[in-house]
């Protein structure tokens, strides 16, 4: 299993305001790199969080990107992976729809009539986990659906968790030249922090993109 986290933040490391709405803070030539990234991975994974806050449809938009996958024997878009312990997500949400395949991740909280609605409305439920979902087992559960590569894309609570659980292999940062501030805002990582023994990553290459600047790290491998 190989797992890539991708975010944009602002220059104080936020990757939202405090109101956690949706906020554009990369450009078109960043856009152009994440689409790509998706075409490269089987799944797209996002917390939540991100899709209440967001609505997004995590799809490529580039329709060459999604021919190449088809003319490749891949579906035209990778699977959508939402980490979802309670069901939360809305039945009306956008990655809800049959453009590409939706996996959710659920605990063992999430109750069962909202498990079989889901199933219902032609997801693939995995359940990992007691009260929140279990990540590590969830790798495991997912590599029998056929998922090696996976594209994480927020929010700042799953990060933080595949971090701690050590399943991050890469990290792609684009860096705006803006600030957002605010105590409550989101960050890269949030979750309850590290206080030690914190998590290492190499830089291995930076990049300008539009008016800020990407940042590529390798995760230190422990000796």
């Amino acid at each position: 299993m190989r797992i890539t986290v991708n975010v944009a933040m602002s220059i104080d490391g936020k990757i939202a305001s405090s109101l956690r709405e949706q906020l554009v803070i990369s450009g078109p030539s960043d856009f152009d790199r994440v689409d790509l990234l998706r075409a490269q991975c089987d799944a797209v994974m996002v917390g939540v969080q991100t899709i209440l806050a967001d609505d997004p449809k995590l799809l490529i938009h580039d329709e060459k990107l999604s021919s190449n996958r088809r003319d490749g024997g891949e579906s035209a878009h990778p699977a959508r992976i939402l980490v979802d312990s309670l069901g939360r997500t809305p039945n009306n949400a956008q990655v809800m729809g049959k453009d590409a395949r939706t996996i959710i991740l659920l605990s063992g909280a999430a109750e069962e009539e909202r498990i079989q609605e889901l199933n219902g409305l032609g997801v693939t439920t995995i359940v990992s986990g007691e009260k929140r979902v279990d990540m590590e087992n969830a790798m495991t559960l997912l590599k029998e659906e056929g998922i090696k590569n996976i594209l994480v894309e927020g929010g700042g609570e799953l990060i933080f968790t595949l971090i701690e659980k050590d399943l991050v292999d890469e990290l792609t940062v684009y860096i705006a030249p803006m600030i957002i501030g605010g105590r409550g805002a989101p960050t890269l990582a949030d979750g309850e922090g590290f206080v030690d023994r914190f998590p290492r990553f190499s830089l291995m290459k930076v990049q300008e993109s539009d008016e800020g600047v990407v940042l590529y790290f390798k995760k230190i491998l422990n000796k």
